[in-house]
């Protein structure tokens, strides 16, 4: 086949235009842009607050993906058998227990939010009016459950020995002046506990979900104090890895500051 000079210059005009496209820093640019991070988080707040966080990252050119588990466990067995990139939904006591117990290599990267634990009641408008011998749920792992007790002892419910830790179980319990009962559960299931119990400890990223105002229907709430601020955790291996900054640095963006603040009214507190 022959082309005509005219034709051939058009070809050869065409090709130098695809060849130059390709060179460009632009070009590169946008097929980096790509680039796609998997993230974890329990429902609620903190899937939500991703949510708010995907479209700033998109603007690094960071496709972020979130994937919800509905307990504490899986998130870390993905995140260390390397099925997620990053979770989203554990404060730094939990990840330091979970590495210890498990061996996983896993690392905060930056804090993130606060969720004030709540003791909460469907048939007692204050924990005054909990009975005598009254059942309690509280969280089964250690690290939780742990931090509803010492919220108990904050308000002068039980008394724990000395030096315990953040960890204490109900074994380190050594005054119970009402002689409560306490039933261990999976944090996930504590909101539907309320209806076979006198009070419930319940995680404010499962209190609100349910419908559950830590501000307004918590009859024992918490201080916004202590370690219990959450993180992001990444494998040991990717903390220094950029779009480990790029996801930081969205998450403590003023725009996901300000959709905090305006969604959840005080019930979770930002870390910066």
């Amino acid at each position: 086949m022959t082309f005509s000079p005219s034709r051939r210059i058009a070809l050869v005009a065409a090709l130098a235009a695809t060849t130059l496209a390709f060179s460009l820093p632009g070009a590169e640019v946008a097929h980096a842009a790509d680039q796609v991070v998997r993230i974890g988080a329990t429902p609620g707040p903190h899937a939500q607050i991703l949510e708010a966080v995907k479209p700033v990252l998109a603007k690094k050119g960071i496709d972020l993906r979130i994937q919800e588990f509905s307990d504490y466990v899986v998130p870390n067995q993905a995140l260390d058998a390397g099925e997620l990139d990053a979770n989203s939904f554990q404060h730094q006591p939990y990840l330091d227990n979970q590495v210890k117990d498990r061996g996983y290599k896993l690392v905060s990267v930056a804090t993130t939010v606060n969720f004030p634990m709540g003791i909460y009641s469907k048939k007692h408008k204050s924990f005054d009016q909990v009975p005598n011998g009254g059942t309690v749920a509280i969280q089964n792992d250690p690290t939780n459950g742990g931090r509803t007790l010492l919220l108990l002892q904050d308000k002068g419910v039980i008394k724990l020995k000395a030096d315990v830790g953040f960890k204490p179980t109900v074994l380190d319990i050594v005054e119970n002046p009402r002689k409560l009962k306490f039933i261990e559960i999976d944090a996930a299931q504590a909101p539907r506990t309320l209806d076979d119990v006198d009070a419930a400890a319940v995680n404010t990223n499962y209190a609100e979900p349910a419908g559950l105002s830590p501000q307004k229907d918590a009859i024992l709430l918490e201080e916004p104090k202590g370690p219990y601020v959450n993180v992001i955790a990444v494998r040991a291996a990717d903390k220094d890895k950029p779009w480990v900054k790029d996801l930081v640095e969205a998450y403590r963006s003023p725009e996901t500051k300000a959709f905090i603040e305006q969604k959840f009214k005080g019930a979770v507190l930002t870390s910066w």
